[in-house]
Order: C-alpha cells, then sequence, then structure tokens
C-alpha cells in the first residue's frame, strides 16, 4: 500500500483559469481508520499527516522526495485537457462546424 500520492490538481469546475494546476502534489494518505466522533458525528482520526500536502514544480523532484524519505508512492498522471471552445462569437458563425 502506498504511503503518498503524487498527482497534479486538476482545474475547478468554477473558473476556466489553469491556477494552481501547474505544480506537483504530493499527499498524505490515511494509515489509520477514522472513526465517527460520539458526540457530533464528526469523523475523526489521530492520523494529523494525512491531512499533510507538500508542493512540487515538478513531478521528478515530488518523486525524488518520496523516494529520499522512504515513501511509497503512487502517481496520478492528469487527464488530458479537452480543447475548448474559443470564443462566444464562435457559436454564431455561419461555418461553424455542428
Amino acid at each position: 500500500m502506498a504511503d503518498v500520492r503524487i498527482y497534479r490538481p486538476a482545474r475547478t469546475a468554477m473558473q476556466s483559469g489553469l491556477r494552481k494546476t501547474r505544480r506537483w502534489r504530493l499527499q498524505f494518505l490515511a494509515q489509520v481508520p477514522q472513526s465517527v466522533e460520539s458526540l457530533m458525528g464528526w469523523t475523526a482520526s489521530n492520523d494529523t499527516a494525512e491531512q499533510v500536502s507538500l508542493s512540487f514544480p515538478d513531478r521528478a523532484s515530488a518523486v525524488r522526495f518520496a523516494e529520499t524519505h522512504g515513501l511509497q508512492y503512487e502517481i496520478a498522471d492528469p487527464a488530458s485537457q479537452r480543447p475548448g471552445q474559443q470564443s462566444y462569437a464562435d457559436n454564431f458563425r455561419p461555418q461553424r462546424p455542428t
């Protein structure tokens, strides 16, 4: 089982920009199962490492960090971005593909 997951975050659904999507992230995975807190019903865990997320400029440096610290890792490659509409005016073009 992997200790950390290395991935590049996806673009948010609310924005069309690419902010915070160019850097790779290393996120620690849960090693201790979560429990339900009896008073409020929230999920709780004694493992604080799963709250840690590190940012790296490229995938190679994230992998190097994991290997240096003896962490088993899994890499989630980013999905390819599909080309979007170029402009709103293209919707009303006479030569528009259907």
